[in-house]
């Protein structure tokens, strides 16, 4: 890859890069870091890396790289006590948009990697599986659990309400 390529893979996969990581660490300060490792990491391999399968390359080396930050953070974030939701109904307006970003949330780990890899940034089932190290059954089945969960988390009213 040249140094005019690693520029437009820069342009054009930087801010789906980005959505991706900031939706699974719901951080914008680690993902930035995360995305910019990403891309550095991506630098120094640039002769290595085939222009044709650099989105997947990233999105892998992205996911990897968001794998460890989480694992470096969770040795501060084991020490911190956890803070039980508190669920109250009323009835005011409640955008779904919320609903939907509490509910992925809620999900374990890796079902919200695999989710908004599917439906937020439009991947196939053999290139999730390359990305996240899965096989193509496995990421449908994580797929069809999430799924099933969200569903079941949204229609319940006093969430959405």
């Amino acid at each position: 890859m040249t140094a005019a390529e690693y520029n437009t893979c820069v342009d054009q996969y930087a801010d789906g890069v980005y959505r991706f990581i900031v939706k699974n660490v719901r951080n914008g300060e680690m993902a930035r870091d995360i995305v910019q490792d990403t891309f550095e990491k991506l630098w120094v391999k640039v002769t290595e890396v085939n222009y044709e399968t650099v989105k997947t390359y990233l999105f892998t080396m992205a996911y990897h790289t968001m794998i460890d930050a989480i694992r470096k953070n969770k040795i501060t974030a084991d020490i911190e006590p956890e803070n039980t939701p508190h669920y109250s109904t009323s009835n005011a307006y409640s955008d779904i948009k919320t609903v939907v970003n509490k509910a992925l949330e809620k999900l374990p780990e890796i079902q919200r990697t695999i989710i908004m890899l599917r439906d937020y940034e439009g991947y196939s089932y053999e290139e999730i599986g390359s990305i996240t190290g899965l096989n193509e059954s496995q990421v449908k089945v994580y797929i069809y659990r999430a799924r099933v969960f969200l569903k079941s988390y949204i229609v319940d009213l006093d969430r959405v309400l």
